[in-house]
């Protein structure tokens, strides 16, 4: 049982993680977008020697590197809580999520601080052709770097390639590919990057229309936007694709997630696909209230989408709560008796090893080994533990893909007035473009909390609750980590940005803050 002083620990402790993982994302989004950008604008330079691409790479570039260098900060707070205040989940799964952590240092930091200096500092030292090559390397050394660390968050959304050591209660790797390749660590990568590269193309844009409205630097600003806003259209596209994708790969393995998302209480076939809603406060699991106040849905789509065929059935909350045996889904209620009997006899286990009985010990882990796959729902309390929070998970979803619709038209209208060369009168525009980088992050923002949120209770999926993942603080420790990183992470964020305008003041003639 969890008492009430455990429940608010685990909320501080969640809301500390959340803390330092999206204030670090602010950066790193940032930074993986624009790495790319740079590498493009410096190609055109290189292919053109045109002295006008060689300012807007080094301008880029600049603001690049700000952004690099809180990322480097952010990462490391998060890293440091991440041990702290998750003792338990490091130990028990370090064997997996250490190897994609040491990679990113490896393949991605590693890669691109070798070529780091050459790219900032070589441009007179070496020729056009090496230094592009060294910005093409940071380019892919940073979206390196934030592929091994979504491969480590992939696992624990699905984990595969492992098997749990009873001995050493730990779970351990079996299969590095299939982690690697895991069909949700590809799309969730291929996701999260065109989500980041749009945010690098919005914040182009927003810099360059406060350029155009202040008369400044006009053909600068015009190509940095006709280059970001193809940049950011394709990437619109593409993000919206492994959107779907990655939706089809939670019906598979989050079908709790899915539910959620969605609003879906009672399972359908040719389920609708809820475009906007209204969610009903009073709505719990299991009771006949309406989910909705009021909602705009799509029939028949969500099965489509989620099953790649029609008509066929999508499993609700109550099912998954409570199961369904039209169906064959077995529900919370029935995983936690079966779990509650993984965790007593792996006790058994324990017990007979320490007596060296060894007939019991082998009795109590074949055993074991019957109800293992349930042995995470064994901690929880009761079946409702299982659902997420609905509507923090819902409206984030609904606000994602809002914004993922808009966006790419917001990219069109730069494009076309930039082509026509009419966007030096489109003020209403450029006013637009100065605040369209928030709607990114926060379309990429919303995405992550879709990500995690609706993957409570759960650290690792169906495996390892976050109740017991957390470390055995105090309250008041944890609620002093929070206000402390709360405290850094302001600082750093003024910091960043009053140094970022003092470089957009500057402008792009002079590449160097002084």
């Amino acid at each position: 049982m969890i008492d009430l002083q455990n429940l608010i620990l685990l909320d501080w402790s969640r809301a500390l993680f959340a803390l330092t993982a999206m204030c670090h994302w602010i950066f790193i989004a940032l930074t993986l977008g624009l790495s790319w950008l740079l590498a493009f604008f410096e190609t055109f330079y290189v292919k053109t020697g045109s002295g006008v691409w060689k300012r807007i790479t080094r301008f880029w570039m600049m603001l690049f590197g700000i952004s690099f260098t809180s990322s480097l900060a952010t990462g490391i707070i998060f890293r440091f809580q991440l041990g702290t205040n998750w003792s338990n989940f490091a130990f028990m799964a370090g064997d997996i999520i250490g190897v994609p952590l040491a990679a990113e240092i490896i393949f991605g930091l590693f890669l691109m601080a070798a070529f780091y200096a050459v790219m900032f500092f070589g441009w007179e030292r070496v020729s056009k052709k090496t230094h592009l090559f060294a910005t093409w390397i940071v380019a892919l050394g940073s979206s390196l770097s934030a592929f091994w660390i979504i491969v480590a968050n992939a696992w624990m959304q699905h984990p595969v390639g492992m098997a749990f050591n009873p001995d050493k209660a730990r779970f351990e790797m079996q299969n590095f590919s299939e982690i690697l390749l895991s069909p949700v660590a590809i799309s969730k990568f291929a996701h999260a990057a065109s989500s980041s590269f749009q945010v690098a193309a919005l914040f182009v844009l927003a810099v360059s229309s406060w350029y155009l409205l202040k008369g400044r630097h006009q053909d600068f600003a015009k190509k940095s936007i006709l280059v970001a806003s193809v940049f950011g259209l394709l990437s619109s596209v593409f993000t919206g694709f492994t959107g779907n994708v990655a939706a089809f790969a939670n019906a598979r393995n989050q079908p709790m997630k899915l539910a959620v998302i969605q609003g879906l209480y009672d399972g359908e076939e040719s389920a609708g696909l809820v475009l906007a809603g209204i969610l009903n406060p009073d709505k719990f699991p299991g009771d006949s209230k309406s989910p909705f106040l009021h909602k705009v849905r799509i029939p028949g789509l969500l099965s489509l989408l989620a099953n790649r065929e029609s008509g066929l059935f999508v499993p609700g909350i109550n099912d998954l709560v409570f199961g369904n045996s039209k169906y064959k889904i077995m529900g919370a209620e029935r995983k936690i008796e079966q779990g509650k009997i993984a965790l007593e006899l792996l006790s058994q286990y324990k017990t007979a090893q320490k007596e060296k009985n060894g007939t019991r010990t082998k009795m109590a882990l074949a055993n074991f080994k019957n109800y293992e796959k349930y042995m995470g729902y064994g901690y929880l309390d009761k079946a409702e533990d299982c659902v997420p929070p609905v509507g923090l998970t819902f409206y984030s979803y609904h606000v994602m893909v809002v914004l993922g619709l808009l966006i790419p038209i917001i990219f069109l209208f730069f494009l076309y007035h930039t082509y026509k060369d009419t966007i030096f009168r489109k003020k209403w525009l450029l006013r637009f473009g100065l605040v369209s980088v928030f709607l990114g992050y926060i379309a990429s923002l919303a995405g992550w909390i879709v990500a995690e949120v609706g993957r409570q209770p759960w650290v690792i999926q169906n495996i390892l609750p976050v109740s017991v993942a957390r470390s055995n603080l105090t309250t008041g420790t944890v609620q002093l980590s929070f206000f402390l990183f709360l405290f850094l992470f302001t600082v750093l964020f003024i910091a960043t940005i009053r140094i970022m305008l003092k470089q957009i003041h500057i402008g792009p003639e002079t590449p160097r803050i002084e």
